[in-house]
């Protein structure tokens, strides 16, 4: 046993995060050490605060600290426009870039036969409530792998029949990529939904 018991206790609990090795436990539980009493307090409640009063707003399952998350009850969104995204955090990537103004629906995962994970274990009978009142647009933005390809697939045969457009983002060469350092689906992609300029 090289540690205390209660360093070692800490770099096996921030062992269990994601992409969290030994070595980068260790390293933040030493970290933490060498921190102030207080501020160690301070990260202490903040984790324990986010688990007290975070959840999952009741209209599109966003982190909020209410009912509903701030996006959902701002009177500036486009209540007509849903983006479908997997996960709450996908939610932050896209805000971050500025330009979106609708709402969103976070199904909380994506279609994964192999993981047990179905339509029914996603939040899909909630998105198809929300479209029944008035939406206009349903853009699927999910991981573009193969269980966010079979979710967006899923989800636009389910949806296009309540005479709703269904849209998915655009997928292809990053900016500022190169051409001949992109994989053969990428360039695919890029090469069919390529558009008029």
């Amino acid at each position: 046993m090289y540690y205390t018991e209660s360093l070692e206790k800490l770099v096996k609990e921030l062992g269990k995060f994601p992409g969290i090795g030994p070595r980068s436990a260790q390293k933040l539980a030493f970290h933490i050490m060498k921190t102030p009493k207080e501020e160690a307090r301070e990260l202490a409640q903040a984790i324990v605060d986010i688990k007290e009063k975070t959840r999952y707003c009741s209209i599109c399952n966003n982190f909020s600290e209410g009912e509903y998350c701030p996006i959902c009850i701002n009177p500036g969104r486009d209540k007509r426009i849903i983006c479908v995204v997997e996960e709450p955090n996908d939610i932050i990537a896209i805000e971050k870039i500025g330009i979106y103004k609708g709402t969103y629906h976070v199904l909380m995962g994506a279609i994964s036969p192999l993981d047990g994970i179905g339509p029914d274990e996603l939040r899909i009978k909630e998105l198809l409530k929300r479209i029944s009142s008035g939406v206009k647009e349903v853009i699927l933005a999910t991981n573009p792998n193969t269980e966010g390809e079979a979710t967006a697939m899923y989800l636009g045969k389910i949806i296009k029949p309540l005479g709703v457009k269904v849209t998915r983002i655009a997928r292809g060469i990053p900016v500022g990529g190169n051409i001949e350092y992109t994989d053969q689906a990428t360039l695919a992609k890029a090469m069919e939904k390529r558009g008029e300029i």
